[in-house]
Order: C-alpha cells, then sequence, then structure tokens
C-alpha cells in the first residue's frame, strides 16, 4: 500500500479510460517473456500491525540484511542511497533508474519518528507507514525489498545505473518527502516505488498509480504526468504479461492504472514516476502469488520490462 497512506485505500469507482485500456492491452501483445527464480532465503518473519485496526501487531520483524553492494552514506535517518558502479555495458547504459521499496520492516520500532509530518505540496502527511501484511504475516515492506533487489539486478544486468531508496540498511523510512528527493537529486530517467495493497478479501489484481496535476506549495507535477503516464501504462502491460495477473477489479476500472493527487511520493517528484500496487495482501489468494518467489521473480520481470520499455521508445 502506498506509503503516505495511513489505512488501506477503499475503493474508488472510476470510468475507464480508453487509451489506458488500450495501452495495457497493446503492449501487453508485444511484451517479452519472463523469468523464475529460486526463494529468495531470507527466515519467516512475523506480521507487521495492520493499518486501519484489521489487526493485532505481532513481533517485530529484522531487517532484511542489506545488500553491500548498495553502500550508502549517513543521513538524519539512517544511511541516504547511493549507487554503486557495478553496471554493464547494455541497452540501458547511460540510463539512471531509483527503485523505490515501499516501507520499511521497522518501522514499527520507530513510531515516534514515522508518524511526523511532512510537506507533500496539498497539505502534511505521516513521515511512512508500516505497510500490511498477509494473514500468515509475511511483511509488504518484507515483500518490496524483494522484489525491488530482483529489479535492481535486472536492470543492472541492461546495463542501467540503479539506486534503491532503501536496502534495509536504516532504522526507519525514508520520509515520502525524501524519497522522493532521491530520485529528483539521482537526476532519474524513471523512478517506480514497489507496494502491495491492503484492502478487502475479494478485491484482487494489480494496478499502477499515476501522479495527477498537482501545482501547490512545493509540489509541481506539471512537466512528468505525461511521461510517468507513458511509463506507467508501459509497466502495466508488461506486468500482466509477465504475472498473468489480472489488472485491479476495485481500482482503475480494471485498466490498471489510477491517478491520484494525494501521495507525496509523487506530489513532490521532478521526475517521471509511478507506484505499482502488485497485489492486495489481505486477499489469500492473491496473497499466495506474492508470497512465491517464483512469482515475484516475474513481477521484477514485467517491472523491469515496462521500464526498459520506457527507457527504450
Amino acid at each position: 500500500m502506498p506509503y503516505d497512506e495511513s489505512v488501506p485505500p477503499t475503493p474508488r469507482r472510476r470510468p475507464p479510460r480508453a487509451a489506458a485500456a488500450l495501452a495495457v492491452i497493446s503492449l501487453c501483445l508485444t511484451a517479452a517473456g519472463c523469468g523464475a527464480a529460486d526463494d529468495d532465503g531470507l527466515p519467516g518473519r512475523a506480521a507487521e500491525p495492520r493499518p486501519g485496526g484489521d489487526g493485532t501487531p505481532a513481533a517485530a520483524p529484522s531487517a532484511p540484511k542489506p545488500d553491500r553492494t548498495s553502500a550508502a552514506s549517513s543521513g538524519p535517518s539512517g544511511p541516504s542511497p547511493r549507487a554503486v558502479d557495478r553496471t554493464v555495458s547494455g541497452p540501458l547504459s547511460g540510463k539512471t533508474v531509483v527503485i523505490d521499496p515501499g516501507h520499511n520492516p521497522d518501522n514499527r520500532l520507530h513510531t515516534r519518528e514515522i508518524n511526523r509530518h511532512v510537506d507533500i505540496g496539498t497539505g502534511r502527511k505521516a513521515c511512512d507507514t508500516t505497510g500490511t501484511a498477509t494473514e500468515s504475516g509475511y511483511a509488504e515492506a518484507r515483500f518490496t525489498l524483494d522484489v525491488s533487489r530482483r529489479v535492481r539486478d535486472l536492470l543492472r544486468a541492461q546495463g542501467a545505473k540503479v539506486v534503491l531508496t532503501q536496502d534495509g540498511d536504516r532504522p526507519y523510512g525514508p520520509c515520502i518527502d525524501e524519497r522522493a528527493r532521491i530520485g529528483n537529486e539521482a537526476g532519474a530517467d524513471a523512478v517506480v516505488s514497489v507496494h502491495a495493497d491492503g484492502s478487502a478479501v475479494g478485491n484482487r489484481g494489480f494496478h499502477v498509480i499515476l501522479p495527477g496535476l498537482v501545482r501547490a506549495g512545493k509540489a509541481d507535477t506539471s512537466k512528468i504526468v505525461d511521461p510517468s503516464r507513458d511509463l506507467g501504462a508501459r509497466i502495466a502491460g508488461l506486468f500482466l504479461r509477465a504475472t498473468g495477473s489480472a489488472p485491479s477489479n476495485y481500482v482503475g476500472g480494471k485498466t490498471g492504472l489510477d491517478v491520484r493527487k494525494d501521495l507525496g511520493g509523487l506530489n513532490l517528484s521532478t521526475v517521471p514516476k509511478v507506484f505499482i500496487e502488485c497485489g492486495n495482501m489481505r486477499d489469500p489468494k492473491d496473497a499466495a502469488l506474492l508470497s512465491s518467489a517464483g512469482w515475484r521473480q516475474k513481477a521484477a520481470q514485467g517491472i523491469t520490462d515496462g521500464i526498459s520499455g520506457y527507457l527504450n521508445r
């Protein structure tokens, strides 16, 4: 779920956009294949507290061990990421991509810090949230970090320079405004924030969140709305192709695309950026997919293919 939301989203009915639907279908037909991988090898962890009072907090999960190839320099709430040049020559050489793993496994240990409000242009929101979890306790923060690392590796193999906003190497966060700032300061050609939703049982499928037109305070998305829509549509089509998952049946009019103006990570971005909600962790069928390492590799492949298609357009 988006990290600058404090409760799971409620279904929003929007009229489907014909152009968006056609983009998803046409991209799906021309998409590349997908891969698979073994389990991530991380030990099981207890669930994080669920937003909106839908569960009782369990034992705190420990943060995944950071990948030492993503060295970081110190920042006020922990290390600030910087990319390590381990790229190879490839079709994405010279391109910079920022991947933003939503939430942080140890956010629940820092409630004071993550509840601090920050400016998102249209108002103020909490620095971060704990995220959601499956009924069996697989935390969204663990899911997003695993998928993000897989995307990083696939993009690097194509020559891209990849920055993670966090790699399990911070005590909490980063805050939503800092996440946007990391992409801006990197001069990223594309930014993707990886999430999983926390909606009602029966709500299934993925959706990609696009920035709406916002001009308020520190926020001005006027230059990124169109390229972000292009990026998001490509990711939606190729994610569908790689995973076989259908577009959301509860958000976006079954186009796989949704536009929002209330997310600080999008409002404060000055470079093309989207969120992807890979599925609904609170639905048992979606949860089974999200908990599968093989499916997560397919998800990473779909996200990567969408980014590559956008950057090579």
